[in-house]
């Protein structure tokens, strides 16, 4: 029999690829697959093996009840190392007049060692909430002598003394060329990561590669 006459499921299982593609469907292993490639061609990659990320200290994973690196690969980078990681994360939700079910999410995010102990930090792109918000509680970290990423960027911080020795000029041209709609970064002390809150894209995975290489450069 050809193996052309077996379903798209069953052929996925015979081909290889350079990540877990155990419990992913076909949409997802295509997705990855393409993100793979694409930062291959652009970045010299290496797989990691087991590497214990520590994942659970960052906030933005405490809203799921489980978080797996699926895989991880190095980017080698003027001696500086970061990570690219695909990450698994489930959560219980429970739509109107049904049951709770198990929500899975597939996605990328970037990983980088900073040199600068920066506290714990999150920043992401300000909405106008955060503005108003701001006008009665001040408890965003601005910038007076950086109007425009003050202006564009949401900065909460735990420790300010070290957040604003750690995030200088180069930092912050750094997040300002990132400048995508929907990412968030989220620093802990010398760990930082940034993801995107939409499905893995070839595109937005090299805005992050790009970004992190320049962090683990010059920060």
């Amino acid at each position: 029999m050809s193996v052309l006459n077996f379903a798209p499921e069953i052929l996925y299982l015979w081909m290889d690829y350079p990540f877990d593609t155990v419990g992913l469907c076909s949409d997802d292993i295509d997705r990855f697959d393409t993100v793979y490639k694409a930062l291959r061609a652009k970045f010299n990659i290496q797989f990691t093996g087991h590497i214990n990320f520590h994942l659970e200290d960052f906030e933005v994973f405490k809203q799921y009840q489980d978080v797996t690196v699926r895989d991880s690969y190095v980017i080698k980078h003027m001696g500086s190392d970061c990570y690219i990681l695909f990450v698994e994360a489930h959560n219980h939700v429970m739509p109107i007049k049904s049951k709770m079910h198990d929500q899975c999410e597939y996605n990328v995010f970037a990983l980088a060692y900073l040199k600068k102990d920066f506290g714990r930090i999150m920043i992401r792109p300000e909405t106008l909430r955060d503005k108003l918000l701001e006008l009665i509680h001040p408890i965003e970290l601005d910038f007076d002598e950086d109007k425009a990423f003050s202006d564009t960027f949401y900065v909460l911080v735990a420790d300010h003394q070290k957040a604003v020795s750690a995030i200088d000029r180069n930092f912050r041209n750094a997040v300002m060329d990132l400048r995508h709609e929907d990412f968030v970064i989220e620093i802990v002390n010398h760990a930082l990561i940034v993801g995107i809150d939409t499905p893995a894209l070839p595109e937005k995975s090299i805005y992050l590669a790009e970004f992190v290489t320049r962090l683990c450069s010059g920060c």
